[in-house]
């Protein structure tokens, strides 16, 4: 009889230890590739509720990719919403190449960013433009997800 009753409280402890950890557990999203750009979600924040607060580019490029664009529209609406906000934007670049190219090349990236939020109607006095180059990783591993992951424009609220 104790054993039976034993077996049981035991069975009833092993059941609630799986529920509480299946609870428990999260499914992590994993970056995906497109080409070399990192399209995924996993490094990314929001700027708001719905809006992505960067966009990726390809090795050396400034050029906006789809995915991107279609970031800095929602950028664009959310920011005409909330006219007395201003942003930063933040350009980076991988850990390859110089320090000084890569600055440069993060400041070419958040322009092109800037340049597209304009087209929508944002003014170019609520967009300050500041490169980081290779100097703040989001992702310090050398591999090309990562230098996918570092190429990037952050757009953040001004203080």
């Amino acid at each position: 009889m104790n054993l039976s009753k034993n077996l049981k409280n035991g069975f009833l402890i092993l059941t609630a230890c799986l529920v509480l950890t299946a609870c428990a557990t999260q499914k992590k999203t994993t970056g995906k590739m497109q080409g070399d750009v990192y399209t995924g979600s996993d490094s990314v924040e929001y700027l708001a509720s719905g809006v992505p607060d960067r966009v990726f580019f390809a090795t050396n490029e400034t050029v906006l990719t789809t995915a991107s664009r279609e970031t800095l529209r929602k950028q664009a609406a959310w920011l005409r919403k909330n006219s007395d906000i201003n942003v930063v934007l933040e350009g980076h670049a991988d850990e390859r190449g110089t320090r000084e190219y890569n600055l440069a090349l993060g400041e070419r990236r958040a322009n092109s960013a800037k340049d597209y939020l304009m087209t929508y109607g944002i003014s170019s006095d609520r967009i300050s433009v500041l490169s980081y180059g290779k100097e703040k990783p989001v992702d310090s591993g050398s591999n090309p997800l990562a230098w996918s992951k570092n190429r990037r424009s952050v757009t953040v609220k001004a203080n």
